[in-house]
């Protein structure tokens, strides 16, 4: 069975930076295209970014494309999400998810972390 756990989240200033990490166990990590999407309060769970098994395709929503970067080390087992430029309005509990296919769509991917809070202040 697939687990992940996130973890990195915290409290930045508008304008900073935070890495978020994703820890996969459970199943081979190169077969698996991983995905960030992330709910703010009173909305709903939105897509950030996604990465294909082999690490060689990225996808990004529009509001993150240019300041937010996800890569994959599969002989860590680990996704990350580097996010600079950080704006209030990316403050969210983010949430890793892994599937057959880096998909945009939260309901396409089967297995899904706890979620890990990132706060930006203005």
């Amino acid at each position: 069975q697939v687990q992940l756990v996130e973890s990195g989240g915290g409290l930045v200033q508008a304008g900073g930076s935070l890495r978020v990490s994703c820890a996969f166990s459970g199943r081979t990590f190169s077969f698996y295209a991983m995905g960030w999407f992330r709910q703010a309060p009173g909305k709903e769970r939105e897509f950030v970014s996604a990465i294909s098994g082999p690490g060689n395709a990225t996808y990004y929503a529009d509001s993150v494309k240019g300041r937010f970067t996800i890569s994959k080390n599969n002989a860590k087992n680990t996704m990350y999400l580097q996010m600079n430029s950080l704006r209030p309005e990316d403050t969210a509990v983010y949430y890793c998810a892994a599937g057959p296919a880096p998909y945009s769509t939260a309901g396409r991917y089967p297995y899904w972390g706890q979620g890990t809070q990132v706060t930006v202040s203005s």
